[in-house]
């Protein structure tokens, strides 16, 4: 009897630390949610360490390869092309049109979006179909940082995320204590639209980043994205003028030729019409400060040796 009992016991303990081993080997813990409030409001059950990720905006595909993460993304938005690595990886529609089929084929145990961009009809329908969504919405550049460690956190890459944080932040400060001893801040026209003539409001990105350079914004005021016609630029006499778009095949020498032979322009008189890349200039991405870092060259040269 006594010899069974301890058969029994020694039983036990093989089967215990046999199940113990099945699961440290196989069982899938990321799997395994914690619930956090998205930037909508919603309860998301984030998985703990999730793995296969799909980002429906250009500028979430670069926070998360930004954080070390590339490998983990299964699908990106059409427009996705930076790192170079991201133009490789399947493609989930527009930001605008996701595909719906396309997100649900590349099984994701995470979705991040945009709250300014995707459409909510679809995230909800990815919800409907049990993958989790969590949405952001960064407004100015302190919610791009702020975002970035975020996302950090959901993808347990909290470290990396801060030091990431704490580099931009540095970076910000440094342009705006530069731009604060300039003694003039020149008159800046933003021109995003070629025809027609679109520049960027109060309380978007690009006002923020014309300020935070030390720049005056020509266009500023409760029109998010106003309209112009060349009299009127010609009468507000830019001392700046930054010409970008994001119609990728739009003829821009041709526009900044044309501004250059108004000769009445202070930009045009001091050659101070510049082209510049769009997507370091309009995407909520750790690339902003790329785009703040050049509109304080163009704006203030004087200053930009100051700049490490």
């Amino acid at each position: 009897m006594v010899r069974e009992m301890r058969f029994c016991k020694d039983l036990r303990k093989v089967i215990l630390f046999a199940v113990w081993g099945l699961l440290a080997g196989f069982f899938p813990w990321h799997v395994l949610a914690a619930v956090h409030v998205d930037h909508s409001g919603r309860r998301v059950n984030v998985p703990a360490s999730p793995q296969r990720l799909v980002t429906m905006a250009a500028s979430l595909t670069e926070m998360v390869f930004a954080l070390g993460l590339g490998s983990r993304v299964r699908g990106v938005e059409q427009f996705s092309d930076y790192p170079p690595a991201a133009k490789a990886l399947p493609k989930v529609g527009s930001y605008k049109i996701p595909d719906v089929e396309r997100i649900v084929a590349l099984r994701p145990d995470l979705c991040l979006a945009i709250k300014d961009g995707n459409p909510p009809h679809v995230l909800e329908r990815l919800r409907g179909l049990g993958i989790p969504v969590y949405v952001v919405d960064p407004r100015n550049l302190q919610g791009v940082i702020a975002t970035i460690k975020e996302i950090g956190d959901l993808l347990g890459a909290a470290g990396k995320a801060r030091e990431l944080a704490t580099a931009l932040t540095r970076r910000h400060q440094r342009i705006k204590d530069l731009a604060a001893q300039a003694a003039h801040r020149p008159r800046v026209f933003f021109q995003i639209g070629v025809s027609p003539i679109v520049s960027a409001g109060s309380h978007t990105f690009l006002d923020e980043l014309i300020s935070t350079a030390g720049g005056l914004n020509l266009a500023a005021g409760k029109v998010p994205y106003p309209r112009f016609s060349q009299e009127q630029i010609l009468a507000l006499q830019p001392e700046v003028i930054i010409i970008t778009s994001m119609d990728r095949g739009g003829a821009f020498e041709q526009v900044k030729a044309g501004w250059e032979r108004w000769e009445t322009l202070p930009a045009a008189r001091h050659h101070r019409i510049f082209l510049v890349d769009s997507d370091i200039m309009d995407r909520p991405s750790p690339r902003l400060l790329d785009g703040l870092d050049l509109l304080f060259r163009l704006i203030h040269p004087e200053l930009a040796g100051e700049l490490k």
